[in-house]
């Protein structure tokens, strides 16, 4: 996607991306010539916000797309998107007093990426020439990262298991001058993962816990934990086919918290960074786990199983109990976990949940600026009984609530593995967009990530 957006000064030659508004189209027409008015007349073009034309330029001479704005700017702050995939290939540029030129780029970049790992020929190339006063290295920090948690989500599990992961992010952190290690297979009952080797035993692809850093000992620590299953069958209790389909995207979570990463460390972020993923695929064979199992955790706590289908809360609990040690500054998870999310928000808009109301209160805000939108759910203690259990500990889903709050008792569960870290946020995200919109192609998505990363960068500015 960083391809698609280049300098003015590298471009020898461009065509101009014209905003114009309903009362100002027939000036702006006056001044392009009787070639370009015709144009629009003849195809009915009159300036409908986040409507296009191509058009003759000045005195018939090259061409001119006319980009319809209202009064007060862009219709949608990505509403330039649609441009990217809808123009003849070439390069452009917006022209004097376009608005919003940082956003109208991101727009167009983020809406251009095309997943082609299995395509035969590589699609059109579109670029837009931005001026100096674009910060074109922070958005090229910003669509790597995006680029990689969407080519991770759309990989099919055929080609990305738990071990392709969990090298994807030894490459990742590697490339930055990060170290970490990997722990697979029964060293996870060694080393006392035991939840993370059940979900992913049954797999003939063994499960791992992946756990790497990078930047400097005494910097503020903030901790990244992913969930990677990179399929999820649902386990014994096994998933129909229609909900199946798109199981390819339950490792959304990782892929999310390792594009984040990726921003945090081009961007050389004065931060501690870590970031722990289980890598593990929910599969069925003799020794797959099973509903009544009674499971014990790396925190001590025995956890009863509900239903094999809910593997997620499982791997991660683990995963946050080995990052809660560290007491980190900031500790960040996400996950695809829940449908109940997606029942209650849609695919488009994540919940959030924290007992910290200054982090909530922060992350509200960065996300309406970034255009990145999340909603704060709540962690609702009194649910808290829907997870009780006569023979362990708690069960990790909702046994006793008629299935009520299927988002805010699993976030309640996780909460059970974070006790000495104070600032804690989960992320229940979907990592898919079902279809195309401004900004965000059918397919993997990246969702809170820039958000998170405006947050980071602000919250510890001080520490660079």
């Amino acid at each position: 996607m960083r391809d698609c957006l280049v300098r003015k000064s590298d471009v020898s030659r461009s065509t101009p991306i014209i905003a114009v508004t309903e009362a100002g189209l027939p000036q702006v027409l006056d001044e392009l010539g009787d070639a370009a008015k015709s144009w629009c007349a003849v195809n009915d073009f009159t300036a409908k916000a986040s409507s296009f034309q191509l058009v003759p330029g000045l005195g018939g001479a090259g061409a001119a797309v006319l980009f319809a704005v209202e009064e007060t700017g862009l219709s949608h702050p990505f509403a330039l998107g649609g441009l990217a995939n809808a123009l003849p290939e070439g390069d452009y540029h917006l022209a004097d007093g376009f608005p919003d030129q940082e956003q109208a780029a991101l727009g167009f970049a983020l809406s251009a990426y095309a997943f082609g790992r299995y395509l035969a020929s590589p699609g059109k190339k579109r670029r837009l020439a931005v001026d100096d006063e674009v910060d074109l290295g922070r958005l090229h920090v910003i669509l790597d990262g995006v680029q990689l948690a969407r080519d991770l989500i759309n990989t099919p599990a055929n080609d990305l298991g738990p071990e392709e992961l969990a090298a994807a992010i030894e490459t990742l952190f590697e490339s930055h001058g990060g170290s970490g290690r990997i722990i697979a297979g029964d060293d996870l009952l060694e080393e006392n993962f035991p939840m993370v080797h059940a979900v992913g035993r049954a797999s003939s692809r063994a499960p791992r816990l992946a756990d790497f850093s990078w930047g400097r000992e005494g910097d503020p620590k903030v901790t990244l934990v992913g969930k990677g299953v990179i399929f999820d069958t649902g386990g014994l209790n096994i998933k129909p086919g229609a909900s199946m389909g798109l199981m390819k995207k339950d490792m959304g979570g990782a892929a999310n918290v390792l594009g984040l990463a990726s921003m945090i460390m081009a961007a050389n972020l004065g931060v501690r960074l870590r970031v722990i993923v289980p890598c593990v695929e929910n599969s069925i064979s003799g020794n797959a786990f099973r509903p009544g199992d009674i499971l014990p955790s790396r925190k001590g706590l025995t956890v009863e199983i509900g239903n094999t289908d809910a593997e997620g809360r499982l791997v991660l609990a683990d995963a946050l109990a080995l990052a809660d040690e560290e007491n980190p500054d900031l500790f960040v998870d996400m996950a695809t976990l829940t449908g109940a999310a997606r029942v209650a928000l849609g695919p488009d808009l994540p919940p959030y949940f924290t007992h910290d109301d200054d982090l909530a209160e922060d992350i509200a805000v960065m996300a309406e600026a970034a255009n990145d939108p999340l909603w704060r759910m709540p962690l609702w203690q009194p649910y808290m009984k829907y997870l009780d259990s006569k023979v362990a500990d708690i069960n990790h889903i909702n046994t006793s609530g008629a299935g009520f709050a299927g988002s805010v008792t699993a976030a309640l569960f996780l909460s059970r593995f974070v006790e000495n870290t104070g600032s804690w946020v989960h992320f229940d995200i979907y990592g898919w967009t079902p279809m195309d919109k401004p900004g965000k192609p059918a397919g993997g998505e990246a969702q809170g990530i820039r958000c998170l990363f405006d947050l980071i960068a602000e919250r510890f500015a001080g520490a660079q």
